[in-house]
């Protein structure tokens, strides 16, 4: 057994870089190290929905088609360098996707010993368990039995749902023999995995401090390197990237990736609690950052499973608002179009306001967008465009849309549900056709969302506050979406300033639901309980989780940014008064 595992990620979502594959096993470290174990995350909850619709048109479908692709081109070549693919590419067929890679295998002329993991899929049992007219329903799966399938000897594992973390997790455990009651090691290989299944993210990519990246000489302009981790027996690890890629590997974007959508302080996985507010991390030299100190307890005793259902049909209009008089234009509009849409939902977004004096047309203008939704596809179709289009001639001055009104488009709904593990059947299929159902955990943890959550009342900074900035002058942030739930990661640069310490304390006392609230007017609707502050202080961060913002998750929303992808750009843009002392 080697000292340490190495293993790379070469996508973080289903339409990533389709080169990755082969750029990773082609690549190596400085030291001229190639890959152990390469993983790729296909899924999301709504990818899941995206292959939900691929088998209504034929069952045989429901993977993520480019895997396939990328293994056509590069399945050689893994076997040459020794490097084993795990993914979870399989999506609702693993076993459809293992077949695939099979016939890809034999047209190649090459040997490749095939795994695959399923049992994710609850959809035949879907009105027992109370999902009913769900189109998906999968519950996540651990990493134990990707374990067993490396252990067997195969060379590319193909999975349904199991958590994104899960892919490291099984490859790490398989190599160094660990058990389900290793916490502490399952801990560090969850955390791991959390860092590589965003792919770039780690390196660079949506990074807040992208700006002190180049001015520390980073080439941006070239395309990112995926991240790899050296990970070590004990659960310990370094991420690091290949020699000669783009991007960089530091505390801060490694920190960016660790407080990614996710909720409070325990995070859980199907094999183990893993305690986020125990992480440790360190800059050991040039893009290497080691990971070190995760705490583990055992795993929560239910699984969670992504439900998403057909919730009906939605079609939307742009319309441009030019130059003085926006908000009169706008009311005009909406109380001509509004009585005539008999759509169950209609929701008007407008854009921030324009400007005055303005240099460009474009400049003078704002977008207002109608979004309509109803159970039928008849009220969001002929119904709300026609009335939209025939006030062209009748409405306000300057009256144009930013297109042709399009046809309806079916939207589904995700929501988050619990099952007991008994309800599920982990299976692993080996190379040579065996079926082996993958053992429970011995021992379960209550979840606690509470652990972490900031204390209130809470004392406020002191009163020698004597600026107002952007909260993002020295605090980078990192937002993203769990089904309705929107997570706002924010935590304080590396920036090398002696004050670093003391401006933890500064954001974690700022950072309260109530600030959250005047940072994010947009959330101040939410109920009292739907905000929750969770602090890390080993990561010098906080994690907000405002829930309920996004409504029924990314496919319904009718939010500006459903995703809530820029949220955390926002909250960096927003003034807060800073005390000169930091500075």
């Amino acid at each position: 057994m080697t000292p340490h595992l190495l293993v790379g990620n070469c996508s973080g979502f289903y339409g990533d870089r389709i080169s990755a594959m082969r750029e990773m096993l082609e690549g190596s470290l400085e030291d001229g190290r190639t890959l152990d174990v390469l993983t790729g995350d296909y899924l999301a909850e709504l990818t899941m929905l995206i292959l939900g619709k691929d088998t209504m048109k034929d069952p045989a479908l429901g993977y993520a088609r480019t895997h396939l692709r990328q293994l056509e081109d590069c399945l050689g070549l893994a076997l040459e360098r020794g490097t084993r693919i795990v993914s979870n590419a399989g999506g609702l067929n693993p076993a459809g996707l293992a077949a695939k890679v099979r016939e890809v295998a034999q047209g190649l002329g090459l040997d490749v010993s095939v795994a695959h993991v399923e049992g994710d899929d609850l959809r035949e049992r879907a009105a027992e368990l109370g999902f009913e007219g769900a189109l998906t329903a999968n519950a996540y799966l651990g990493g134990f039995g990707i374990a067993r399938a490396l252990a067997a000897g195969a060379d590319v594992v193909v999975t349904g749902r199991v958590t994104d973390a899960s892919l490291v997790v099984g490859p790490a455990a398989a190599h160094f023999g660990w058990t389900p009651e290793q916490h502490h090691e399952l801990a560090g290989a969850v955390v791991v995995g959390h860092v590589l299944e965003c792919g770039t993210q780690a390196t660079g990519g949506n990074f807040s401090g992208f700006r002190d990246l180049a001015r520390a000489g980073v080439d941006l302009s070239v395309p990112l390197g995926f991240p790899v981790a050296e990970i070590e027996a004990d659960g310990s690890s370094t991420i690091t990237k290949q020699a000669g890629t783009g991007g960089a590997v530091t505390v801060d974007t490694v920190t960016a990736q660790l407080v990614y959508e996710i909720q409070s302080t325990r995070y859980l996985n199907p094999d183990v609690t893993t305690h986020l507010d125990t992480v440790r991390l360190e800059q050991t030299g040039p893009d290497r950052v080691r990971i070190s100190d995760v705490v583990g307890s055992a795993p929560p005793e239910r699984l969670k499973v992504c439900v998403n259902e057909l919730g009906g049909w939605r079609n939307s209009i742009e319309l441009v608002l030019t130059g003085l008089d926006i908000e009169a234009k706008a009311d005009w509009v909406r109380e001509q179009l509004s009585p005539r849409l008999a759509a169950e939902s209609v929701t008007w977004n407008r854009a921030a306001g324009s400007s005055l004096d303005a240099d460009t047309e474009e400049g003078a203008s704002v977008l207002l967008r109608c979004t309509v939704k109803d159970s039928e596809p008849g009220p969001v179709a002929k119904a709300f465009t026609g009335p939209a289009v025939e006030l062209a001639l009748a409405s306000y001055p300057g009256f144009t849309l930013t297109g042709p009104p399009g046809q309806p488009t079916p939207y589904g709904v995700y929501r988050a549900a619990y099952v007991d593990r008994s309800a599920v059947e982990h299976v692993v299929v080996l190379p040579d056709g065996t079926r082996e159902v993958v053992a429970d955990p011995t021992s379960f943890t209550e979840a606690d969302h509470t652990v972490g959550l900031r204390p209130s009342p809470y004392p406020a900074p002191a009163d020698t506050l004597n600026r107002r900035l952007p909260l993002g002058t020295f605090v980078h942030a990192r937002s993203g979406d769990k089904g309705g739930d929107a997570n706002l990661g924010l935590w304080v640069a590396h920036d090398g300033s002696p004050h670093y310490a003391a401006r933890v304390t500064w954001l974690t006392k700022l950072i309260s639901p109530r600030k959250v609230r005047e940072l994010l007017p947009e959330a101040a609707a939410l109920p009292d309980d739907a905000i929750e502050v969770h602090v890390l202080p080993t990561l010098g961060a906080v994690n907000v989780v405002l829930k309920g913002l996004l409504g029924e998750g990314v496919a319904s929303s009718t939010r500006f940014d459903p995703q809530a992808k820029g949220l955390g750009e926002w909250a960096r843009a927003r003034t807060v008064h800073v005390q000169e002392g930091l500075l």
